[in-house]
């Protein structure tokens, strides 16, 4: 029932939008998201904290040390940069605003930027990881004329950081490899949620007046526990391996504010065979928020005052993720992996490389901004570099 009235909502003319129903991130690898978001059960990086801390186990003991700094991302949908061109060369001139209104009607954007340095290491006794993350994005919706009160744009964003730490022990049995981690971060944010009319963006000082309307502060710590089953270690064909992790436990404390994060249950399986022309196979499968924790957020606002109601969202599709990374070369100068995969029923692609400690990874994937039933569709792309080791 909720869902009808959700749609119901989401395609009348008024100042309901379903704004943020993306599903809750703190941080999106791009080699990753190019796997279609699917790590739960195949680990290996300092980043894989954030899906399940067991996965530091799978870094490999002959790299020592895991050192990510510097690794600067920049994320963007398809049009969002020629809609901030248009909107910039419009300047002042409220006709020409509105035009750039009407030409980008309906359109949903996103912009982000991230800096996740980290050093990591998997000794003998347990794998652990620390870093530090450092990240700003917005969100918006575009309305042709404004909306039934007249707001040009709806925006939802944040900007966030803080550590991340995580431990991970592997266990040998006669029953195979069992791999438990635990994790833990505390994240402090400003974030930021409402309409823009046309006078604001008429305005020398629009940034910091919105600013002052809807900046919101919170900060909270949340814990993660993962663990991964290697039922034959590292000693058959095919490895398969299966992880299941609860995140966010305690929520992190910000679910009043965007950027709120629900304590989600997630399971995934992995298969890794070793194939003698490549230098590493991956073929993955998350489902993760097995327990619909996620929810849409559909907003009313009169002027300054926002107001929202936060709807259970149950979408399958938007759960399960598909991923396959290809190696084609790893050597100590020069290292190459394409990735593909299925993520909110679209594809996802990207790239890995490293040139000596020079890192470049890119990946492009869809978001649906909606409910499954009133879908607005967000094809993405991002790129990061940095310096590793």
């Amino acid at each position: 029932m909720k869902k009808i009235v959700l749609t119901a909502l989401l395609g009348a003319t008024t100042s309901l939008m379903a704004l943020g129903a993306e599903h809750a991130y703190i941080y999106k690898d791009p080699r990753i998201m190019g796997m279609g978001g699917a790590n739960i059960a195949v680990g290996g990086y300092s980043s894989s904290i954030f899906s399940n801390p067991a996965g530091l186990s799978s870094i490999k003991q002959k790299e020592g040390f895991v050192v990510d700094i510097f690794s600067l991302g920049v994320t963007a949908s398809s049009q969002a940069q020629d809609f901030i061109s248009d909107l910039n060369n419009a300047g002042n001139d409220t006709t020409q605003i509105e035009a750039v209104l009407q030409k980008y009607s309906g359109d949903a954007f996103n912009v982000s930027a991230n800096n996740y340095s980290a050093i990591s290491k998997n000794s003998d006794f347990f794998a652990w990881s620390i870093g530090i993350l450092a990240a700003a994005e917005v969100n918006y919706i575009v309305h042709a004329n404004g909306s039934a009160n007249g707001a040009a744009l709806e925006v939802a964003g944040r900007t966030y950081g803080g550590v991340v730490t995580g431990a991970s022990k592997d266990f040998h049995t006669s029953m195979g490899e069992f791999d438990i981690g635990f994790g833990a971060k505390f994240i402090t944010q400003k974030s930021y949620e409402g309409p823009i009319y046309t006078s604001d963006l008429t305005q020398d000082n629009a940034l910091e007046n919105l600013q002052n309307k809807y900046e919101k502060t919170a900060s909270g710590i949340g814990g993660d526990i993962g663990l991964t089953y290697k039922p034959f270690g590292n000693k058959s064909f095919w490895n398969p391996a299966f992880g299941v992790s609860l995140l966010n436990i305690g929520s992190i404390g910000m679910d009043d504010n965007y950027g709120g994060q629900p304590m989600t249950v997630n399971l995934g399986a992995s298969i890794s065979p070793e194939v003698s022309f490549l230098s590493k196979l991956v073929l993955a499968v998350d489902y993760v928020d097995v327990m619909n924790a996620s929810t849409t957020r559909v907003y009313t606002y009169a002027a300054d005052i926002v107001t929202y109601k936060d709807y259970s969202e149950n979408d399958p599709m938007k759960r399960l993720r598909l991923g396959a990374g290809f190696g084609l070369v790893n050597t100590s100068l020069f290292m190459l992996t394409l990735n593909g995969g299925l993520y909110n029923s679209s594809y996802t692609a990207g790239i890995d490389m490293a040139f000596s400690i020079l890192k470049l990874n890119a990946a492009t994937y869809k978001e649906q901004i909606g409910t499954g039933e009133a879908d607005i569709p967000d094809r993405r792309y991002m790129v990061q570099v940095g310096i590793g080791w």
